[in-house]
This record gives C-alpha cells, structure tokens and sequence, in this order.
C-alpha cells in the first residue's frame, strides 16, 4: 500500500509538465515547467506559495496555516494529521497552485 506522500505525488505527477525532484529541506518538491508548485515533508506537511491575497483566504477560512517558518509571507503549511483522509485535501491545494502557474501559452492554445 502506497504511504501518503507517495499518493500524493503519484497523482500530482500525472499532471501534464510536473515533474519532481528532491527539496533542499527534505521531502520532494514538485515543478510546473521548471517553477516550484509547493513541496511536501514525508507523510506530514505540505508547503505552497500563494499570492498574498489568495493566502490570506485560505488561513482565515481555516484551511491551512501561516507557513511554519515564514509566518509572514505567501507560503502556507498543511499539516497532514488525518492519514489518508488529508491525500484529496493537499491535492486540491496543487491544484490551485498549477492553475495558478498554467503557462500562459497552454492557455492560449485551448
């Protein structure tokens, strides 16, 4: 049976032009196109960078928190503490993240 993080990255990389490689912190970090989406620590934190205004929605609602080390920037900490429960939870903030990103180029296309 395949651990959380490995579900985690087994669906994020099914994604069209994500790849993966290792986090300087530890855990593995996960690229749209060459730009950072976010990271995730083993089977117990995951870390992404938002803009502010989108950060700011999703501490008040709850969410997520303020990132564990950088309180006071876009970056936000999910701590997985649920088990399997928290793998749709964590994909979906990828999700935003890579609509985020999309390159504009890809859009233009459709």
């Amino acid at each position: 049976m395949d651990t959380i993080s490995e579900r985690i990255k087994k669906e994020i990389t099914s994604w069209p032009n994500v790849t993966t490689e290792p986090h300087r912190f530890g855990g593995i970090e996960f690229r749209l196109n060459k730009r950072e989406m976010g990271h995730i620590h083993g089977d117990r934190l995951a870390d992404l960078p938002f803009p502010m205004k989108i950060r700011n929605e999703l501490v008040n609602s709850g969410r997520v928190k303020p990132h564990h080390v950088m309180p006071h920037s876009g970056w936000v900490s999910y701590w997985i503490n649920k088990g399997e429960k928290d793998v749709p939870l964590v994909v979906n903030l990828f999700i935003m993240k890579y609509q985020q990103l999309e390159p504009k180029s890809q859009s233009k296309q459709k």
